[in-house]
């Protein structure tokens, strides 16, 4: 009988790619079958742990290897963003979809030369903002378009890192605007349907090896919108408590929140007071279904199902308005942003 599920490469094993490693081992719809790894040894490892002998391990001096398998539709890219293009083109020319963590590349040009390309070959090209399908956030977004707050005034989101990264990432993330509030960003302006026409952001390093790198643990950004609602974003790379994660959007008729999740909803009360368990320790639990329902989405484009949800004007416009983002930081002042170039091509 003919296996009529999805073959797909891994590249990279690292913060993200683990997740997609275990989410794939699991899926009824597609097959891993090749891993890309710089640390070879680290990825035959893993592979053994889960009894995986049927995915072929090699490093990047051997991906064509990758590109030259046809059984290989849709290739995952988890590496750093510096390595982002070049593997999305060569994936592209190979004739395979591509899943990619945000960004596409280090670059808007970069960005903008990867999407036209997927547009030539006509597959699709993935910028996971996972967000959008975690069910909180989905539920909040579908009642913001039934108009259950009516007219949206603010938009508060918390985005506090737990734990700390580790130095490696960090110094390859592309900072923290470009890293962790692109996440917000999109979020707000995928809820609100418009893009914000001035930002304001004010930031700093309260850890040294942070500062050293010339980028910051602290960020508040507000982000005012043409329909009148004002965004309010805050950013931290080091919550002691567990990984806060929180929105509230309030409107003439209401608020809509989204709250922190914890691993179980037991609570105990004693004389002391109320207790429950803490937070969600880090991303992979707090959005282990969005994980999981963004790559669905990915599948069902490869199958032909769904049209693609994140478009090159998406992924154009988060990195645009991030980079406005980091310069009102360094100029102390705030940004006007002028859209209008990339709200054109919504390939």
């Amino acid at each position: 009988m003919e296996d009529t599920r999805i073959g797909v490469a891994l590249f990279g094993i690292g913060r993200a790619g683990l997740i997609h490693f275990l989410n794939l081992r699991s899926s009824h719809r597609a097959v891993l079958r090749w891993v890309v790894e710089q640390d070879l040894e680290k990825a035959k490892l893993l592979l053994t742990q889960y009894h995986m002998k049927h995915v072929t391990a090699v490093p990047p001096e051997e991906v064509d290897k990758v590109y030259k398998d046809q059984s290989v539709q849709a290739v995952f890219i988890c590496v750093p963003t510096f390595a982002h293009e070049e593997i999305v083109q060569s994936s592209l020319k190979s004739g395979k979809a591509v899943f990619c963590e945000k960004p596409i590349a280090n670059d808007i040009a970069g960005v903008s030369n990867c999407y036209d390309l997927a547009k030539e070959v006509g597959k699709p090209l993935f910028c996971s903002f996972n967000r959008r399908y975690d069910p909180s956030i989905r539920d909040m977004y579908d009642r913001l378009q039934t108009k259950d707050v009516g007219q949206v005034h603010t938009i508060k989101t918390c985005s506090r890192d737990h734990p700390l990264p580790p130095t490696s990432y960090l110094k390859v993330s592309g900072g923290i605007f470009h890293d962790c509030a692109v996440h917000d960003i999109d979020c707000v302006c995928w809820m609100l349907k418009e893009y914000p026409t001035t930002v304001y952001a004010q930031a700093h390093a309260h850890l040294k090896v942070i500062r050293d790198m010339d980028d910051v643990d602290t960020v508040a950004i507000t982000m005012k919108f043409p329909g009148g609602a004002i965004a309010i974003i805050e950013l931290s790379r080091n919550a002691t408590y567990g990984y806060d994660q929180r929105i509230e959007v309030f409107g003439e008729k209401g608020m809509l929140i989204s709250e922190n999740q914890r691993p179980t909803a037991l609570q105990f009360s004693d004389k002391k007071g109320t207790h429950a368990v803490p937070i969600d320790h880090s991303f992979p639990q707090r959005y282990r279904e969005s994980y999981i329902l963004a790559v669905e989405h990915f599948f069902s484009v490869v199958e032909g199902k769904e049209e693609l949800e994140i478009t090159k004007q998406d992924a154009l416009t988060c990195s645009v308005l991030a980079s406005a983002c980091e310069q009102s930081y360094r100029t102390g002042k705030p940004v006007e942003v002028h859209l209008e170039s990339y709200l054109n091509d919504s390939t």
